[in-house]
């Protein structure tokens, strides 16, 4: 089954389930789009679908800040009104509201 709308959407900070970290929405892709080489870096019983939205992360944890490619069961909206402190944030989003960032430019 290809999924044609993702529960998430830009700007919105979310929370890896099983993974200490959570970030800001920066891209999704419809269903899978990365290399065979990440998908099979996953061990085969955490591999997640591949017909399901993925999501492109400004990430963070309590060491570092980095890129996330996350699929959408492994997402859950974060709740604690914490803004993200990822540096590369205000490129794309303004202010944080206390559940998500708006973007700073027009898709359309």
């Amino acid at each position: 089954m290809l999924w044609n709308q993702a529960k998430y959407g830009l700007g919105e900070v979310v929370r890896h389930k099983k993974h200490p970290f959570r970030g800001v929405i920066f891209d999704v892709d419809p269903e899978f789009s990365n290399s065979d080489e990440w998908y099979d870096s996953i061990p085969a019983e955490a591999r997640p679908r591949k017909d399901q939205p993925f999501y492109h992360l400004l990430a963070e944890n309590e060491e570092s800040y980095y890129v996330a490619y996350v699929s959408e069961q492994n997402l859950v909206r974060d709740r604690s009104g914490e803004p993200v402190g990822h540096p590369d944030i205000g490129d794309l989003f303004g202010a944080f509201d206390g559940q998500q960032y708006p973007l700073h430019f027009d898709l359309n």
